[in-house]
């Protein structure tokens, strides 16, 4: 009995050694690279480009899904967009190196976009075209309903934002929610387990297309695979549902140029639900289908995402003259 104890013990502590080593790791492989700002008590970080001499954009902010930071399409947007707008990639409250916060609703859609309109205004950006994946889509859904006055357009990209049937989520994230088992989940099993699936899972992300090459050195998306962070984003995921429940029926509010994007290929989110939903409750916007892609197309098809962010940046120049 004494042995089994000991081998069991043993095995708590390997699991959570590996677990801190692998996040040490990670964390030593990205560093913070941007700046950080107080909004209330959420310390944000974010990296912020200055539109250059010639720019011919409105500022663009990149909002993340789940899983990600800002480096995820900072690392294939910037070098083909840089000078031409002011771009802010922002890692969500709890993701990269942004802390938490507080607030009730901060795993909600609303209160990472009162976060996002905080920053905005710290930095003195007046209005601004929001650029949201997947579950970033739904952030910038909550933040054009809440904040119009900040909002110069919106361009989805693969959009969580409207309730799905059965409301179901992937395993891992309900079983992370959990009282003290999702606790000892995230702290002993989540990341050694998260390393050994990366692969396929970022592979399902691209599916049916092949991942690109560059994706998992620059996309920095094994942030994720670090306890806390791991559990904030199940928060995030598994609310989700409730989140876009009470936010959908509003909008059609937006009174914005929108595009979305999507691919017709998506297994990750349902585009006949979230993307065709986008195109009908709000008016006038513009729904781009991309045959055969998956759930990321700023990476499979950058020139499709710019050139909706172009289309969208002059439809809202013409708005305002």
């Amino acid at each position: 009995m004494k042995l089994l104890l000991l081998v069991f013990v043993g095995a708590i502590l390997a699991l959570y050694g590996a677990s801190q080593y692998l996040a040490r790791q990670v964390a030593a492989q990205y560093p913070p690279k941007g700046r950080f700002t107080d909004v209330g008590d959420v310390r944000l970080h974010y990296t912020d480009y200055a539109a250059g001499e010639n720019a011919d954009l409105l500022p663009l902010v990149f909002i993340h899904g789940a899983s990600g930071n800002l480096r995820e399409q900072e690392g294939i947007i910037l070098d083909r967009l840089k000078g031409r707008g002011r771009l802010i990639f922002i890692d969500r409250p709890g993701h990269g190196y942004s802390s938490r916060g507080s607030a009730d609703d901060i795993h909600q859609p609303a209160g990472q976009a009162r976060v996002v309109s905080g920053l905005l205004t710290a930095i003195g950006v007046e209005k601004a075209i929001l650029v949201g994946h997947s579950l970033g889509g739904a952030v910038a859904a909550a933040f054009a309903v809440n904040h119009p006055d900040q909002l110069a357009g919106v361009v989805f990209l693969t959009p969580a934002t409207h309730p799905w049937p059965g409301g179901g989520v992937t395993w891992y994230y309900d079983l992370t929610r959990l009282p003290v088992i999702g606790w000892l989940f995230s702290e002993l099993l989540a990341v050694p387990g998260g390393h050994l699936r990366y692969h396929d899972g970022v592979a399902e992300v691209f599916a049916p297309q092949k991942t690109p090459q560059a994706y998992e050195q620059n996309s920095g998306t094994k942030l994720v695979l670090r306890p806390q962070v791991f559990r904030y984003n199940a928060m995030d995921v598994t609310s989700l549902y409730e989140g876009v429940s009470m936010l959908s029926p509003r909008y059609g509010e937006i009174d914005a140029p929108v595009s979305i994007i999507t691919g017709d290929s998506d297994d990750i989110v349902l585009a006949e639900v979230h993307s065709k939903g986008l195109e009908r409750d709000i008016r006038g916007a513009k729904l781009v289908w991309l045959p055969g892609e998956g759930h990321a197309p700023a990476w499979t098809n950058p020139q499709a995402v710019i050139s909706e962010i172009e289309r969208v940046s002059a439809a809202a120049k013409a708005r305002s003259r």
